[in-house]
């Protein structure tokens, strides 16, 4: 399924009083609300709503309601000149979305020398209104602090680096927002039995993260399996080894039956328009279903590499912490606590089952394993270390009130001897240590899955927790 376009609202803010007396004022001000405008629109799958400048409270209510009938996901409030509060309150009331108060002054400084050679008075204080981007924002502020609206500000210079790293920091927190709100997760078997941390309220998680839920049976699947036509077998099997590095001890018949299972799965996928799924099968004697869930690796890592990230062991909430690292293309890859290399100061961490196959470094092996340890069954697996670089783990953590809060950690992944098990595995050096890192992390208590992507993108994290209005802590 596309994720429809992330709609943005924009509007600037000034007082109408002013523009009768500072001549080309209000023009100079809607030109910076302009351009601000030109460079959110040239934003990847983003549609901008673009009210102009508002600076009255009739304005504000008429903005509020044209920005509500929009549906927008996200609005930036440009505070260009001093405003009243009252022109804010309203138009975010009505809005009803998160709020980015943007404080950008046009430049890093006022040319003193040439501002104090200016001859009419009027003119001054025209143009020092035209930089006094800060002066109502503790105003503005303090009616949003009361009213209970939650606000984020992004200070700096219209045109500065570091501004728009942070302006696209939030663009992309609320792509992902919307990509979860959009999220049709399918959960297919059930918990594995036993692991108490894993276990999800489904409803909460709806709740916090928005998307649909869709129980699913593995008879299904082996039903769609039986259906699968031989050449779409072989086209498969094709794909497998365009995509793997399929190893030579990996037999034909066990290559047959991942790629039977992958087209099924295909299918499955296709029918109940899924974008993400958890799934565990623990096995009860049929032979068409333990043959559909011991075949499923190579099917699951392929849809996981395509923006559907598939999470094991029934890991409802790993799966939402994959689904965020993939929508901003960080990856999302399930992992956990392997062992820990002291010598070296790293940790060892890995998962059986579905690899982020496009963050791997180098291509993923396909190995043959005897035993699915702990687990029915046996078949093809991968093996495949993350990306060399930095990496941020992320987690998503049921607290005991019964909400979630976001867990993050960033390190890097450092090569070196991993074990050739057949499953994913990668050694991480975190710059707290290994010690301190598996205190701090265990101290916050997440289930024992995490997602591991690529890059340190906890800031963008941090701006995603704002908008679901969730907590984030930060290990390293």
């Amino acid at each position: 399924m596309k994720t429809p376009k992330l709609k943005v609202g924009l509007c600037g803010i000034g007082l109408a009083a002013y523009w009768d007396q500072f001549a080309g004022l209000r023009e100079r001000l809607e030109g910076y609300v302009h351009s601000v405008a030109g460079r959110l629109a040239a934003q990847k799958d983003t549609e901008i709503i673009h009210l102009g400048l508002i600076d009255s409270t009739a304005r504000a209510r008429e903005a509020g309601h044209a920005f509500r009938r929009a549906d927008i996901d996200l609005l930036f409030l440009y505070v260009t000149t001093y405003a009243l509060s009252s022109t804010v309150l309203p138009l975010v009331q009505k809005a009803g979305v998160p709020v980015i108060v943007l404080n950008l002054q046009p430049d890093a400084a006022i040319d003193y020398i040439s501002f104090n050679q200016m001859k009419d008075r009027t003119a001054m204080t025209g143009e020092w209104l035209a930089w006094c981007s800060s002066c109502p924002v503790p105003e503005i502020a303090n009616v949003l602090v009361r009213a209970k609206i939650p606000f984020h500000q992004v200070v700096g210079l219209l045109q500065d680096t570091d501004t728009w790293r942070e302006i696209e920091e939030w663009l992309t927190a609320a792509r992902i927002r919307a990509s979860l709100e959009n999220n049709r997760l399918g959960l297919m078997g059930h918990y594995y039995s036993g692991m108490l941390d894993i276990m999800t309220d489904v409803t909460q998680l709806c709740i916090t993260f928005g998307g649909d839920v869709e129980i699913l049976e593995v008879d299904e699947l082996s039903a769609l399996r039986e259906q699968v036509a031989e050449n779409a077998v072989r086209t498969c099997i094709s794909d497998f080894h365009a995509h793997f590095e399929v190893q030579p001890d990996c037999p034909a018949e066990e290559l047959h039956r991942a790629a039977r299972t992958s087209v099924a799965l295909d299918h499955f996928v296709a029918k109940h328009q899924l974008t993400s799924l958890a799934y565990y099968y623990k096995g009860t004697g049929v032979p068409a279903n333990e043959d559909t869930m011991s075949s499923i690796i190579l099917g699951t890592s392929l849809l996981t590499a395509r923006h559907v990230p598939v999470a094991g062991e029934y890991e409802v909430k790993n799966v939402i912490a994959m689904k965020m690292l993939d929508a901003m293309d960080a990856g999302g890859s399930f992992t956990e606590y392997y062992a820990v290399d002291y010598k070296e100061d790293v940790v060892l961490m890995g998962h059986d089952g579905p690899g982020h196959i496009a963050i791997s470094q180098g291509r993923t092996k396909v190995r043959p394993l005897q035993v699915y340890h702990g687990k029915v069954g046996r078949g093809l697996s991968v093996e495949m270390s993350v990306k060399y670089g930095p990496v941020t783990l992320l987690s998503v953590v049921e607290d005991p009130s019964g909400g979630f809060q976001l867990l993050t950690a960033e390190g890097e992944s450092v090569p070196g001897a991993v074990l050739e098990i057949g499953n994913t595995n990668s050694r991480y050096h975190f710059p707290i240590g290994a010690r301190k890192f598996l205190a701090e992390w265990n101290a916050h208590g997440p289930a024992h899955h995490c997602a591991v992507g690529t890059g340190h993108v906890t800031p963008v994290l941090k701006k995603l927790a704002f908008l679901l209005g969730i907590g984030l802590h930060q290990v390293c």
